[in-house]
């Protein structure tokens, strides 16, 4: 299955010089991939509602900006949802991106 999506990451940066506040500023970028594995879950937890999370595979071809930015990833827009990445793959000249819960940071 193919992958057309935003791959959205964050660089830090601080609000006003000497302020010592810092805020992710998420920049969101188009991409097209693969699809390796499509699955889906549940975790029962403390809340009222199950959370859902999946377990997705996503094989990105990297360019030089995901390549120089891949440590700051911090989600994936997956079937209109943005999801976190819990873990990056490098696989020269791809990137596998293992797809977790519903991403709940900062957007641009």
């Amino acid at each position: 299955m193919r992958f057309f999506g935003v791959v959205g990451y964050g660089e830090s940066q601080e609000t006003l010089p000497g302020s010592g506040v810092w805020v992710d500023v998420i920049t969101e970028v188009d991409y097209t991939g693969d699809v390796l594995r499509d699955t889906m879950k549940t975790e029962s937890g403390d809340n009222v509602n199950n959370d859902l999370s999946v377990n997705n595979s996503i094989s990105i071809v990297a360019d030089e900006n995901l390549n120089k930015h891949f440590y700051s990833i911090k989600y994936v827009v997956w079937q209109g949802v943005k999801w976190t990445v819990d873990s990056i793959e490098v696989k020269p000249p791809r990137l596998l991106f293992t797809l977790g819960g519903v991403y709940n940071g900062p957007t641009p």
